[in-house]
């Protein structure tokens, strides 16, 4: 989700995103709900951080839940390294209706947060 916002708000960034143990599709409830503001997701295919610990970046940003300290550290060459963390809407338990509750909070928490990121720093 966070990639997807940021792509939203500059054509200009190069943006990707990637995971320690990605899973082989992105989450149906993350498409929806950022279908619902018009971000289409459903051609994004999750990745490993191991494809691009060779490539250079101005900013990695761990976005895992829990304490910084517990997040995998991206080892490739970083100018700035920033950690934003969130719940994994993926966890959430209960109704549907609940659950998709769940990815909207985290959506929107993302959608704040990155956007302050990106007036702030880029």
């Amino acid at each position: 989700m966070a990639e997807g916002f940021l792509k939203s708000f500059s054509d200009d960034l190069e943006v990707f995103s990637a995971g320690t143990e990605p899973s082989n599709q992105v989450h149906p409830k993350a498409i929806q709900v950022m279908q619902e503001l018009e971000i289409d997701l459903s051609e994004n295919e999750p990745k490993s951080v191991n494809q691009f610990l060779g490539d250079e970046f101005d900013y990695v940003i761990t976005v895992c839940g829990g304490a910084k300290e517990s997040c995998p550290m991206f080892t490739g060459k970083v100018k700035n390294k920033i950690h934003i963390g969130f719940d994994d809407p993926a966890e959430a338990q209960g109704s549907e209706e609940e659950i998709l509750s769940e990815f909207r909070r985290i959506r929107d928490e993302i959608k704040k947060d990155f956007y302050q990121f990106f007036k702030d720093k880029l």
